[in-house]
Formats: structure tokens, C-alpha cells, sequence
């Protein structure tokens, strides 16, 4: 089998052929985890997974994350179902690391393009190394020490996730089951080594041990900085698309600017572990 990599930007993302990711092997698995290691986002065309055949690939790579949350396959809970149909998907539509508001956050997450949109719909994805290496070294010093906040009701806030009274238990158990957790505002990548920024909209409410000003200006400087176009990947999806991306060094965006067409993704989530700074 020949495998095929075509870089797409200079910061992060490969598209990847001549894989058939139903017949995974041990070898193969190794391939896509160092590829993954380099280019940070792999993209792969022509890839039709079940609900099964999905978790059994994500699941080569580690445990799976059942989401608090959004919809699941009934027959296949570690695969939730990102559908506009079921879903208030806004808060796709805002730059974020998933589900960091747990103490591991995800290695990684595998998507499977279901359903797409004739026009729109694209994902960005940030090198969270390449913003990172990009600012000046006093900059870099100040932050290699500092934690945030990270909060689950920065995404999932009352007023889109509580239309039914089933839907709102459910967010209120999911706040007591995940309370707001503390990490490095700069992440050590476990395998590589690398520096990445570790602060997005998505779930960083607050910088700790500076005040609620510095705080806010220095999450503002840092959000602006680490989605800059050169640090940036854009991928139009097509049908069957399988995109897996490595958690712990990007952020990604789910552009907002289809709608009413309907978009249907499926997503496993690989647990990862627990972010070290610098």
C-alpha cells in the first residue's frame, strides 16, 4: 500500500491517500499517529465508516470520551452527532480546543463527514505551536508560567441549551459533574515537545494570578494572535470525509454560513491527559 502525503500549509495539515482506514493494522495505526505528530490535522477523502467501524478506528488510538451533551448514536454511544437538524451548533462556529473543561482533555477527535452542504460549511484548523513560536520571546517567558480557567458554560450556556426540561437537567448535570478545571496557559506537547497556546474562546473564562483587566486583555491578545491566517488550514468537505486532528496543539472553527442547508457530522473524541506547561 502506498500512502501518499501532500502538505497543505506551511504550519499544519496533510491530506493523506492510499489509506483505506476500515483496514486498520498496528502498522498502520503507527503511520497515521506520526503523521498526526507532524502535520498536527489529517485529512483523508473517500473514507466510508460506520458508527462502529468509527469508534473502532478513534479507539486504536485511546479510551473514548462519551459527551455530557450533544446527541449520540443510539447504537454507538462513543460517536455524537453534530447535525443542525438536532443540534444549536453556534458555538462550533467559535474558535476552540474540544472539551477542555476536564482534567485530561482529548489527544485527539476523528470527524466523519455524514452530511454536507452544497456551499459553506468549511472548518478551520490553528497550529497552536506555530502561534505560539511566533511571539516575541518576553512575551513567551511571561506566560510559560501562568493557568487559566477553563469552563464548560463558556460554550454551553443557558439560553441554547435548556429548550425542554430534559434538556436542561441534562446541562445542569453536566456542570456539577464538571465543574471549572485549571490549566497551563502554554502546553508541552507529551510526545513532541512542542509549545502550543492552550487558551481559546471556546472554554478559557480567565487567566489566574493577574487581574480581572490583565486578564481580559491578555486572553484577548493571545485569542487574536493564535488564529492569525498563517497559523490557519481550511478544508471544504465533501461527503465521507474523515478528518482526525491532534487536540493538544490546535483549535478549529466550524464556519457558520450554510444554513438553512443541513450539515450531519459524526465525532469521536480519543481521551488524552493531563496538559504540563513549560
Amino acid at each position: 500500500m502506498t500512502i501518499n502525503v501532500t502538505p497543505l500549509t506551511r504550519s499544519l495539515g496533510a491530506k493523506v491517500q492510499g489509506l483505506d482506514l476500515t483496514l486498520f493494522t498496528p502498522d498502520t495505526v503507527q503511520q497515521v499517529y506520526d503523521l498526526l505528530l507532524q502535520y498536527q490535522v489529517l485529512f483523508f477523502r473517500g473514507q466510508k465508516l460506520s458508527p462502529a467501524t468509527h469508534a473502532a478506528l478513534a479507539a486504536q488510538f485511546g479510551d473514548l470520551h462519551i459527551h455530557p451533551i450533544y446527541p449520540k448514536v443510539e447504537t454507538q454511544p462513543e460517536i455524537l452527532i453534530l447535525d443542525t437538524a438536532l443540534n444549536d451548533l453556534r458555538d462550533n462556529a467559535l474558535w476552540h480546543t474540544d472539551v477542555t473543561f476536564i482534567e485530561q482533555p482529548p489527544l485527539g477527535s476523528i470527524l466523519n463527514a455524514i452530511q454536507v452542504p452544497e456551499y459553506g460549511g468549511d472548518t478551520l484548523w490553528a497550529s497552536s505551536s506555530a502561534a505560539y513560536d511566533a511571539l516575541s520571546p518576553p512575551l513567551q517567558q511571561l506566560i510559560d508560567g501562568l493557568y487559566a480557567e477553563h469552563d464548560i458554560q463558556l460554550s454551553f450556556p443557558d439560553e441554547r441549551f435548556s429548550s425542554t426540561a430534559e434538556d436542561q437537567q441534562k446541562l445542569i448535570n453536566a456542570r456539577q459533574e464538571h465543574p471549572p478545571v485549571i490549566h497551563p496557559v502554554v502546553r508541552v506537547h507529551p510526545d513532541t515537545g512542542k509549545k502550543g497556546l492552550f487558551v481559546t474562546p471556546g472554554f478559557t473564562r480567565r487567566i489566574l494570578g493577574v487581574n480581572a483587566s490583565e486578564s481580559r486583555a491578555l486572553l484577548d491578545l493571545l485569542f487574536a494572535h493564535s488564529t492569525r491566517p498563517e497559523f490557519c488550514v481550511r478544508w471544504q468537505w465533501q461527503a465521507n470525509d474523515i478528518v482526525f486532528w491532534d487536540n493538544r496543539i490546535t483549535q478549529h472553527y466550524a464556519c457558520d454560513d450554510y444554513r438553512p442547508q443541513r450539515r450531519i457530522m459524526h465525532r469521536a473524541t480519543i481521551l488524552g491527559d493531563r496538559p504540563v506547561g513549560p
